[in-house]
């Protein structure tokens, strides 16, 4: 499985391991823990993220992934990502400073 990330006007392909999507699925679950506590999105406090803030969540921390060479971590976020919506082809993640802002293409 793949998952198109755009950072500014640069496209990567990130290639995550179908077995990854199971083989990851405690991991997943603590995340969502974590993030049922509430999580900082930017400048607010968000005390129940959405699925689709817990993505954008996700998505953000490709960003600092990619940014610090981390690519265990990009590829584990990005099968977060696409665990949580399977039918999602690309992320265009936001480099502004708000989280709530990174928008997600679907494939058709």
């Amino acid at each position: 499985m793949i998952l198109k990330v755009i950072i500014d006007e640069k496209t990567i392909s990130i290639e995550v391991p179908e077995s990854m999507l199971t083989e990851a699925s405690s991991f997943f679950r603590k995340m969502d823990a974590d993030m049922d506590a509430g999580w900082q999105m930017s400048r607010t406090w968000v005390e129940q993220p959405s699925a689709l803030q817990r993505c954008q969540i996700a998505a953000d921390r490709i960003l600092s992934s990619v940014h610090t060479e981390n690519e265990k971590m990009a590829t584990l976020m990005a099968a977060y990502i696409l665990q949580s919506m399977p039918d999602v082809a690309a992320v265009d993640i936001d480099t502004e400073g708000d989280i709530s802002q990174t928008s997600f293409t679907h494939a058709n």
